[in-house]
């Protein structure tokens, strides 16, 4: 993947739209939670925001995979290594909310609980940290 001047950067490009519209869903729901938008329903925009978030990481999780496969040394750096507990953290805190508050969403009416609440503003400063780490891993 490195002997083609384009295939990397095109890679690249591909994971960073991917991402992007992760995150771009992830926080339009969690400020959702928040407080912000309430006149829009939150089952309703759940239901149409997951679906691109589904989407997102079919480009993301393959994208990702290729760029590491050429740099493995990667798991040395410990922005790198950061930057995928985020991740991962990121991901149970997703499991979570839906294992928890979600399961009664349809009894929240306007405003959710606070443990939706707690969920919703951990999932933002997780995914500001995981982009955070992918910036500081080009000067680290």
């Amino acid at each position: 993947m490195r002997d083609d001047p384009w295939l990397y950067p095109v890679v690249e490009i591909v994971h960073i739209v991917g991402f992007s519209v992760l995150v771009g869903a992830v926080a339009m729901f969690d400020l959702r939670l928040l407080g912000l938008g309430r006149t829009l329903p939150v089952r309703d925009l759940a239901r149409h925001l997951l679906l691109w978030s589904w989407l997102a990481l079919l480009l993301i999780v393959p994208s990702g995979l290729l760029m590491f496969s050429t740099q493995p040394e990667l798991l040395d750096n410990r922005v790198f290594v950061l930057k995928l507990a985020l991740i991962a953290a990121a991901g149970l805190n997703a499991l979570a909310f839906h294992a928890g508050p979600w399961r009664r969403a349809q009894h929240w009416g306007a405003a959710p609980p606070a443990s939706a609440r707690l969920h919703a503003g951990v999932s933002l400063l997780l995914w500001i940290g995981v982009i955070a780490c992918g910036r500081l891993l080009a000067y680290v």
